[in-house]
């Protein structure tokens, strides 16, 4: 290749090629970047005289370099090996009569050097047509070498170099948006504040260009729960030489002038650039005021300076979805009121702790306060919210470093903690001195679930699970102790989940029936009623007691549909009985809880009469001596409308609960029914029947009529007679029935007069 130095020594041809006056009309300048001219051409003289011509040329305030190909194949070389060639003055006819259209291909569509401008020279226009030329190959000027003058080249070369530094710059802009984009979409996946600020110093320094070194300080930093506190600003991110000073006050920063700079960008809100240095300033409308630091060995033109301003406003965006997502984590994994982890990130810190100490034993304890609902009624939601937070603080205390608590629904709370700091009663001793709330000791019981947890055997899902089940089962039975959950209650609670599924498909499917046990006088034996009782038959044909599948139905909820559509079968018999010749029978229908306590029970009980054209006067509605008693208002009113209706009440399994007699004279009964417990102690030696001939005793009293249920032998019907009691029902009169089978007892019973004696 052949410099512009050595070009000068060439003989000039005519006096065309003499530089004009104009060609040093630039400014001068210090040495520094050129313009890089590729000359691509077979002629080693038009090589040597585009140099002798270009001979100390500046255009733009800058000299040029000149670099010389005489193949295709040579020029192509270099330009895949230098970047930053402005111009390509190129020969058409080399090697062959299309060599330089075709380098103008490979330099566009193979080497992608779109930016680089290219002037096309020819000896020999015939060979490639100016238009033909310019019309269909990417170039920016077409010359013959006949032009080869100092003005014509230079006029040409400033055109094609003005236009290579516009596309440059806004490819420059381009790509810096592009960073700006990039660093953006980075950092907006980065959630924490500290995190963020590291994120920061990475993307700003790779836009510059820079080694990753410099450090981020914030005010108003937000706490380790996600709260604001007002303070000295902090040093929230450090790298490169500064990475010691990560999480300190900004006034531990041993330079002086760096830690001026940064408090006069937070408090004056701007960035600031300076020779050597830069501190940018990032602001948000919600979040706390940040600020970063960077040495910056170079001088910034003014294409950095305006990606950074692009930048920071980026940044003051990121750093409001920050503190937004502070706020929306803080909301999502954590309990307000008593500042203490949730149920879901008690579960991550359970994980985290059984990942880091997998053959450590830990014990799981969830703690329920016993009578806080009271508490609540009677004291205020304050007042319970206050005790509430008293008793997060006594846990946290006791357990200290040790232990995690967390408040995981309303009045419950769970700690997990090494297994020799969380005893089986460790947490019932811990709130045997009362709390003081508001001036006033408030003493709780406690209700556990507890969990031994060893070598990582659970996870923190599944921990939550068993301990769960044991506090249920401690509810359950031993209110105010603590139960250590065994594999057992697992199985006892999956054993019911597989049961109440059966019970719904069953219900849904028609497998439910309704049988029917008949109800007599005692003094004559006549047949007076039956009660309707549910069964249940599964696919395999075993029973399932009722005992086991009408708590689950109660629970579920599932109880309500089941008890419409008893009702409705009942009432349906009856009319069918009627049919049959058995008329004046009564029907006694059991009301479950959930079912009575539907707010649409008697307009159900109301279109169940009315659809099937049952007698009201001879359907009674049985409830439960604690249902009757558990809101007196509401069941006197409840009770009031279904009589309305017509219908009569008795009250079942009497003498089983605790019931006051001024409530009792409140409800409007009809009949009164001594459970079959009492029933079976007539034949007990000692104090027999105390409580059958009390109840028998209060019905009297009352006005109502009493009937007693499993009677089984002859000696308890004469006790029961003995006793005055009206009524009774058992398996020593008739077991219960289907409808088929009912209706053929009755007619047996009616033709042996009366039934058996």
């Amino acid at each position: 290749a052949l410099s512009a130095t050595d070009a000068a020594a060439v003989p000039a041809d005519d006096d065309a090629l003499v530089f004009a006056d104009d060609a040093h009309s630039g400014a001068e300048v210090a040495e520094g970047p050129r313009w890089r001219v590729l000359i691509v051409d077979d002629d080693r003289d038009v090589h040597a005289a585009t140099g002798f011509a270009l001979s100390d040329t500046r255009i733009l305030h800058r000299p040029l370099e000149l670099i010389h190909a005489y193949t295709a194949a040579e020029a192509e070389a270099v330009l895949a090996r230098e970047s930053d060639i402005a111009v390509v003055l190129l020969d058409v006819v080399m090697e062959r009569e299309d060599a330089g259209l075709r380098l103008v291909r490979v330099i566009r569509e193979k080497l992608g050097r779109t930016e680089t401008r290219i002037v096309l020279r020819t000896g020999q226009p015939g060979y490639a047509p100016e238009t033909e030329a310019i019309r269909d190959f990417d170039i920016n000027d077409y010359k013959t070498k006949s032009e080869l003058t100092h003005s014509k080249l230079y006029t040409t070369l400033t055109a094609a170099i003005r236009s290579y530094e516009q596309i440059r710059a806004i490819d420059a802009n381009r790509r810096g948006l592009d960073l700006i984009v990039r660093a953006s979409n980075e950092l907006m996946a980065v959630h924490g504040l500290q995190a963020f600020a590291a994120g920061v110093i990475t993307q700003i320094t790779g836009l510059l260009g820079l080694a990753p070194e410099g450090l981020v300080c914030a005010l108003d930093m937000p706490d380790r729960d996600g709260d604001a506190t007002a303070h000295a600003p902090v040093v929230v991110a450090a790298a490169g030489r500064f990475s010691d000073w990560a999480l300190r006050p900004v006034d531990d920063i041993g330079e002086a002038s760096i830690r001026d700079a940064l408090r006069t960008a937070l408090e004056t809100r701007r960035s600031h650039i300076a020779v050597g240095a830069t501190t940018l300033f990032f602001g948000g409308r919600t979040a706390p005021r940040m600020a970063a630091w960077l040495a910056t060995d170079r001088s910034l033109g003014a294409l950095d300076r305006q990606l950074l301003e692009v930048f920071c406003v980026n940044i003051g965006v990121g750093l409001d979805n920050v503190a937004l997502f502070t706020r929306l984590h803080r909301q999502a994994y954590f309990d307000a009121l008593c500042n203490l982890p949730n149920r879901t990130r008690f579960v991550e810190l359970m994980d985290q702790r059984f990942s880091a100490t997998p053959e450590a034993a830990h014990r799981l304890a969830l703690a329920d306060l016993d009578g806080f609902a009271e508490i609540n009624d009677v004291l205020g939601f304050a007042f319970g919210d206050r005790l509430l937070q008293a008793v997060a603080r006594r846990l946290v205390e006791a357990m200290g470093t040790h232990g995690i608590v967390a408040r995981t629904a309303g009045d419950v709370f769970a700690v997990l903690a090494p297994a020799v700091r969380l005893e089986g009663d460790t947490l019932s001793r811990l709130f045997r001195d009362p709390l003081r709330v508001d001036g006033e000791d408030v003493r709780l019981a406690l209700t556990v679930g507890l969990v031994e947890l060893r070598s990582g055997e659970l996870s923190g899902a599944d921990a939550m699970k068993a301990a769960s089940i044991a506090l249920k089962r401690a509810k359950e039975r031993h209110r105010g102790d603590a139960i250590v959950y065994s594999v057992e209650m697992t199985a006892e609670t999956e054993e019911r989940v597989r049961l109440l599924r059966s019970l719904r498909a069953s219900f849904e499917q028609d497998r439910l029936f309704v049988v029917y046990q008949p109800q007599v006088t005692l003094a004559t034996r006549r047949v007076v009623g039956m009660e309707a009782l549910i069964r249940w038959r599964t696919d395999d044909g075993r029973f399932v007691p009722p005992d086991q599948f009408i708590p689950l139905a109660e629970h579920s909820g599932l109880i309500v549909s089941i008890g419409e559509w008893v009702l409705r079968s009942a009432c349906r018999e009856l009319v069918r009985l009627d049919r049959a010749g058995h008329a004046g029978l009564r029907m006694a229908i059991n009301v479950s809880v959930s079912q009575f306590r539907h707010p649409r029970f008697v307009d159900s009980l109301g279109r169940a009469l009315a659809e099937t054209g049952a007698d009201p006067a001879r359907i009674e509605l049985e409830i439960t001596e604690s249902m009757a008693m558990e809101d007196v208002d509401f069941v006197v009113g409840t009770l009031e409308r279904a009589k309305a209706l017509g219908v009569t009440v008795a009250i079942d399994d009497f003498g089983t609960g605790f019931s006051s007699l001024a409530y009792l004279r409140r409800l409007p009964l009809d009949r009164i029914k001594i459970d079959r417990a009492f029933v079976h102690e007539l034949d007990l030696p000692d104090k027999g029947g105390l409580i059958a001939e009390m109840v028998s005793q209060l019905g009297h009293k009352l006005g109502l009529v009493v009937i007693a249920e499993g009677v089984e032998t002859e000696a308890q019907v004469v006790a029961l007679r003995a006793l005055g009691c009206h009524e009774a029902q058992g398996w020593l009169f008739a077991q219960p029935m289907d409808s088929r089978s009912l209706e053929a007892w009755l007619d047996a019973h009616a033709r042996s007069d009366g039934g058996p004696r």
